[in-house]
Order: structure tokens, then C-alpha cells, then sequence
């Protein structure tokens, strides 16, 4: 479900719940400014989430409003992780998602880091959709 990424912080959505220890996950790596944990429905052989641990709805909230220090942190955390998964050198791909058309599912800013795999193409092409954006 996308949910609007102007609206204020919900502070009873999963991840919330996952920072406060109110709901499991399969933790990969923390520290004072990320968590990061194995996705449930995960799209590839890696598909973890690395999630602040401050109230940020979308990545537009996070990089206005946290402090320069926990922006940078939470990004060297990102870094981390796919060392730690081994990820370097064959490849990963991240993905943040922002706005309707990106359809995030949960209102607190997340990565998602992808590996294991070759991923093919970033996106998959819609029929017509280029010819329609020609004519905007």
C-alpha cells in the first residue's frame, strides 16, 4: 500500500515497531544510526532493509532534516552492510522509494540493498510509456 510521503510520521509502522523491539526481524547489522535487517519478501538472494533509527517518512524528510551527521552515518552504514554481506565485488544495487509513483510500502524512509545475483535491467519498461512522456 503507498501511503503519501508529505504526511507526518506514523509512529505505529513496522519499522517503528522493529526499532522499539515491539517486532522481530532478522537483524543483520546496527549501529547508532542504522539498523539493518533481511526483507520477508525478499526480490533477490540479498535483499536486506537498512533503516534510520529516526522518525524520517521519505528520503526528501531524512536529508532536510537530519542532522549532517546522521545522514552521513546512516549512508556509511549502507556501505557497511554490503561489505559485510560480501557484496563489493560482484555488485549490488540500491533503491530508495519516494511518492506515489514509486509506491513505497512502509512510512519510514528505508534503502533496500540487492545482491547475490546479476539483476538485470534497473527498470522494466512499460509499453508506450515514452512515447506518452514525449507528449507532455
Amino acid at each position: 500500500m503507498a501511503f503519501d510521503a508529505s504526511a507526518p510520521y506514523d509512529a505505529t509502522n513496522i519499522f517503528a515497531r522493529i526499532l522499539r523491539g515491539d517486532a522481530p526481524c532478522r537483524k543483520v547489522y546496527e549501529d547508532a544510526y542504522a539498523l539493518a535487517f533481511h526483507d520477508i519478501h525478499p526480490q533477490a538472494p540479498v535483499h536486506v532493509l537498512i533503516i534510520p533509527k529516526t522518525p524520517h517518512v521519505s528520503l526528501a524528510d531524512f536529508t532536510v532534516n537530519a542532522p549532517a551527521a546522521e545522514i552521513a552515518g546512516f549512508f556509511q552504514a549502507v556501505g557497511a552492510v554490503a561489505r559485510q554481506l560480501g557484496l563489493e565485488q560482484t555488485g549490488y544495487r540500491i533503491l530508495a522509494n519516494t511518492g506515489a509513483h514509486a509506491h513505497p510500502e512502509v512510512p519510514h524512509f528505508h534503502v533496500h540493498l540487492f545482491g547475490g545475483r546479476p539483476l538485470g535491467p534497473m527498470l522494466v519498461s512499460a509499453p508506450g510509456w515514452q512515447a506518452a512522456a514525449r507528449e507532455k
